[in-house]
């Protein structure tokens, strides 16, 4: 069994998600490559080495600089078709997609996406996804080779295994119809701090703070402990808060190692996007929200007087 990871970068490091999906691939196979395409990435082999990859196909050219997805679908396709591997795995992102589906449509190959772990079983694959509004998981496989499947994002956390793999050259060739897209613009959101995908800590709110100027003192506790700030679908739909920060069923999955929930009750649709977190603490003064049934520590009262106090401890321990 042989398996590629897509390993998506963004400037000058690869996508934490990526290096999980590649660090939970080489737990299965030791023998597991990563593919980089782009333009000045042959320096991220190493990195990727360090996190299982015992090959890495580089594809550095200028053709591919830009993040769109045909361009990779040629890469890739051609790769899997000459290498003969069995299975291709992305991390979510929105570039992923597109990616994973164009692989999908070229080499007419079975595509699962959403998935949140993936086992060996006789010689082959088998996936695990969340259905009836994840609570439940099934077991999902593929019909045929090359198996491609798409997880979700904080599934796996990146793990170093301590040997750098080898990097190998890839021949970039493109289909004419893959260069008719160009890229006149790429746009980043100005922030500061990491995102709520690679974020430790996340600092969560919901319509509990009761108005958008409530997030001032989230942003002031997840600066101080280093974190991001999330929010929930009803702030977002509400105007209060970026779209990009939203964590649910409609947002982003996360899985930090802290997520501290301030004013969220608790609602099905954001637990599937932070079921995973490994402390969950909240903060409600309804101390019958849902979202107390599945946090580690719960906090009935007031969170306008308790996150500033938090916030003053955090500092005082900092020094």
């Amino acid at each position: 069994m042989s398996t590629l990871v897509f390993l998506e970068h963004h400037g000058s490091s690869i996508q934490k998600g990526s290096l999980g999906v590649l660090s939970k691939a080489a737990s299965l196979d030791p023998d597991t490559s990563g593919v980089l395409v782009g333009s000045g990435v042959r320096d991220l082999a190493g990195e990727a080495g360090r996190f299982g990859a015992a090959r890495v196909f580089v594809a550095d050219d200028a053709s591919v600089a830009a993040p769109l997805p045909q361009p990779r679908v040629d890469v890739i396709s051609r790769l899997v078709a000459d290498k003969g591997f069995d299975n291709v795995l992305f991390g979510a992102s929105v570039l992923a997609a597109d990616v994973a589906g164009g692989v999908s449509a070229r080499l007419d190959a079975g595509l699962n996406w959403d998935l949140v772990d993936i086992t060996s079983e006789g010689g082959g694959l088998v996936g695990k996804r969340a259905a009836l509004g994840d609570s439940v998981y099934v077991d999902t496989g593929w019909t045929g080779t090359p198996r491609l499947a798409l997880f979700r994002s904080g599934s796996f956390e990146p793990t170093e295994r301590g040997a750098a793999g080898t990097a190998e050259d890839v021949a970039v060739s493109l289909e004419d119809f893959s260069s008719k897209a160009t890229m006149v613009e790429q746009a980043h959101e100005e922030q500061t701090g990491p995102s709520i995908e690679e974020a430790d800590i996340i600092v969560a709110g919901g319509r509990g703070l009761g108005a958008p100027e409530g997030f001032g003192i989230l942003e002031e506790l997840a600066a101080a402990l280093g974190g991001a700030v999330a929010s929930t679908r009803a702030v977002v739909d509400s105007g209060w808060y970026p779209y990009a920060t939203q964590v649910g069923q409609t947002g982003k999955t996360v899985a930090p190692k802290l997520y501290i929930a301030c004013g969220i009750s608790g609602a099905i649709q954001h637990k599937v996007g932070m079921q995973s977190s490994q402390t969950i603490v909240s903060i409600n003064k309804d101390g019958n929200a849902p979202i107390f049934d599945f946090s580690d520590f719960g906090i009935v009262g007031d969170l306008h007087s308790i996150v500033p106090q938090l916030t003053a401890l955090v500092k005082e321990r900092a020094g």
